[in-house]
């Protein structure tokens, strides 16, 4: 559930800009997700319509972005894919690794007129 706060915030920061920019209307949302977030895109456009449903971003359309997650070797510096279920880096066999992708939760751009 926690995609309605993330909700209220995107939507606030969208209108706050949008207001910046003397937008009448706000068309499109374009979000960066990174898988690691645990953003469900269903949720989010679901509370995305309840919550806009008086602004000038009712009836946005929303585009999703998905970054995959991803782990750093902080031995050999290489990066690793986050679905493996051994996190032991496959060049030197280490264990001592890093988030370095897959936390993104962005606006990236917005169409207005």
């Amino acid at each position: 559930m926690h995609e309605l706060s993330v909700v209220e915030s995107l939507l606030s920061l969208a209108l706050k800009n949008a207001e910046e920019a003397n937008a009448r209307r706000i068309l499109s949302i374009n979000i960066v997700v990174g898988d690691y977030t645990g953003v469900v895109e269903e949720a989010m456009s679901l509370y995305f319509g309840f919550l806009s449903k008086d602004t000038i971003a009712a009836g946005a359309r929303i585009n999703y972005t998905h970054v995959p997650a991803q782990l750093r070797c902080r031995d050999c510096d290489i990066l690793l894919p986050l679905g493996r279920r051994d996190y032991r880096c496959p060049r030197c066999e280490g264990r001592r690794v890093e988030i370095v992708g897959g936390r993104e939760l962005y606006i990236e751009a917005m169409e207005v007129e």
